[in-house]
């Protein structure tokens, strides 16, 4: 062969190499686009399942938009940060659990007596939703995260505006086994979460997830879920991070916060 056939090979097959990558470049960020597309999608529609405004059909952004208000929280102060504080990381619309925890600037570590939903740092802000209902707030949608058996558990707790009862629970990611700890996903588990009490009448939190079945006559049903069956180590992740995040060290003192207000407005 040629030294100039040897160049034109060789130009030919660099030409069908750039093209090549720049055909798998476009691709790529086409389909990121539309992988973020779909997770937002799916986070909203979540959202929508714990605040019980989820339908098949509906045109969820709409629904989001007209009856849910995101707002970001100091979880050690309880109160809302200013839009002043946002950041590129830190605001309602990119707010993301997984990078914000990992983010030394926006976390903290967990003392290990105190890390019972074993997630070992938090994030010292949160997203909440405060679902409306003719200018006023019917309902809170909080995040919640933390260890099962086989994965870390993403999902949404809801509570009223009284701040004791649950109205919803979803999880939108896990890798819990199928048919075992993977019935979180179960709708008929979620159901048995709905009037739940979250705390006592003095504030204490005694909410439940238990081995087994819930004694319907004991005193402590109205705060008690039953356990999946066959997934003990789920049931036993699923009710130690929800008493983490309902706790003190989650968003116990944005809950003394609202409770505060609502006493002074007469609500709480």
């Amino acid at each position: 062969m040629s030294s100039e056939s040897a160049k034109k090979t060789i130009s030919v097959a660099l030409g069908v190499c750039l093209v090549c990558s720049v055909l798998v470049s476009s691709a790529t960020v086409a389909l990121s686009k539309k992988q973020a597309q779909n997770k937002l999608e799916d986070k909203i529609e979540n959202i929508l399942i714990a605040a019980d405004l989820y339908s098949d059909g509906i045109d969820i952004e709409k629904v989001y938009e007209e009856n849910i208000k995101p707002e970001i929280i100091d979880l050690k102060t309880g109160e809302p940060i200013s839009e002043k504080e946002y950041t590129s990381e830190l605001n309602p619309h990119d707010f993301d659990i997984k990078k914000i925890k990992d983010d030394p600037r926006y976390s903290e570590k967990i003392p290990e007596d105190k890390d019972i939903a074993r997630i070992k740092t938090k994030p010292k802000y949160m997203i909440v939703y405060r679902v409306m209902k003719n200018d006023s707030v019917s309902k809170y949608i909080l995040p919640i995260y933390g260890k099962g058996l086989w994965s870390t558990l993403y999902g949404f707790i809801a509570l009223d505006k009284d701040l004791r009862t649950v109205t919803g629970i979803t999880f939108y990611e896990h890798g819990e086994t199928p048919g075992l700890g993977g019935e979180v996903d179960n709708p008929r588990w979620k159901r048995i979460w709905k009037g739940k009490k979250a705390f006592d009448e003095n504030w204490n939190l005694k909410i439940a997830v238990i081995k087994g079945k819930v004694d319907k006559s004991s005193p402590l049903a109205k705060y008690e879920i039953d356990g999946l069956s066959g997934a003990t180590m789920t049931t036993r992740g699923v009710d130690k991070l929800v008493k983490f995040w309902l706790g003190k060290d989650g968003y116990g003192t944005f809950f003394k916060k609202l409770r505060e207000r609502g006493k002074n407005n007469g609500q709480v």
